[in-house]
């Protein structure tokens, strides 16, 4: 919503399009020599949390949170995951909160919808960082990518969320094509090793971690070097993606 018809018209008539009660909130994670999460600063709270957004009546769940990612990324067809529902918080705003901020056009009469407890679906989605272009909106008016181990104390149960997404996201990386989503179309052993270790927090073995990889068919070695120095020219691989499915549904748990 960029617009101040829009957001009005969202504030009064918002039930009569969006499910009550429910929202998706989405654990937006970057890799760029580092893992990173994208974290938004919500105008009339004054604080920072995870980008989120309601439901339209008839939309699937998975369709919602595509849109919702494509309105605050501008990427499309991306790898997302339901991770876990969240409501034990009994989170609702109050009038008070949004009362506070001035730049909201109307008032919040006592029985809106937008004060109703709600329970959030948790996504995450792994996204190429530099493919990310950010569109701030009117209820959002800040946004920034924060290292996973640097985050600050964030609004509602947002860092709750945060610690599950990551937790999901190391279980699934030996059952989901995450390393496929964040790395660059080609890339070289070094830089699957190090996305791996990241994401698992944990260092692999430099030697085992490729051969077990090369092993499974997962990556095809490419007749391409890079050339990153004096006499270091690393091959570059790609992922087979056919096989990298297959061993996904098998499970790849035992290679690491």
């Amino acid at each position: 919503m960029k617009t101040e018809e829009e957001v009005e018209d969202f504030i009064l008539n918002g039930h009569k399009h969006y499910l009550r009660h429910i929202t998706i909130d989405c654990a937006i994670i970057g890799y760029h020599d580092q893992q990173l999460i994208l974290l938004v600063k919500w105008k009339h709270l004054n604080g920072w949390g995870l980008p989120g957004g309601f439901i339209m009546n008839e939309e699937t769940l998975n369709e919602a949170a595509n849109r919702i990612l494509m309105e605050k990324t501008s990427l499309s067809d991306l790898f997302l995951q339901q991770f876990y529902t969240f409501g034990d918080s009994f989170f609702r705003l109050s009038k008070k909160d949004w009362d506070k901020d001035q730049r909201l056009l109307i008032p919040i009469p006592e029985d809106n919808w937008l004060l109703e407890r709600t329970i959030s679906i948790g996504y995450y989605a792994v996204v190429d960082f530099e493919k990310v272009s950010i569109s701030p909106d009117i209820f959002y008016d800040e946004y920034q990518w924060c290292d996973i181990q640097s985050i600050p104390e964030l609004l509602f149960d947002h860092n709750e969320m945060v610690e599950k997404a990551i937790q999901t996201i190391r279980l699934q990386i030996y059952h989901q094509p995450i390393g496929y989503n964040l790395l660059s179309e080609k890339f070289t052993l070094p830089e699957i090793h190090v996305l791996y270790e990241t994401i698992l927090g944990k260092q692999l073995d430099r030697r085992n971690f490729p051969k077990k990889l090369m092993s499974l068919g997962i990556l095809k070695k490419l007749d391409e070097q890079r050339s990153i120095g004096p006499h270091r020219s690393p091959f570059l691989y790609e992922f087979d993606k056919e096989n990298y499915e297959k061993a996904l549904m098998e499970g790849i748990a035992l290679a690491f």
